[in-house]
């Protein structure tokens, strides 16, 4: 699996699942909540595998490469 997640992407999907999680917790959302495992893998591994079908890859590309 090559990464196709890039920081500013990594960052978001992890603060945002983190938040969902944390609502869940405190009982200001739904059990539904608990999606917010899904963009925290996806942040912490940099692969999402929804980005395939579509080519998407928001990972810079290095010079020389």
């Amino acid at each position: 699996m090559n990464p196709n997640v890039g920081t500013l992407d990594r960052s978001v999907r992890i603060v945002v699942g983190a938040a969902l999680i944390a609502a869940t917790v405190a009982g200001v959302i739904g059990p539904w909540g608990w999606l917010g495992v899904v963009p925290i893998a996806t942040g912490l591994f940099r692969f999402c595998p929804a980005y395939l079908p579509f080519g998407l890859n928001t990972c810079a590309t290095r010079s020389g490469k």
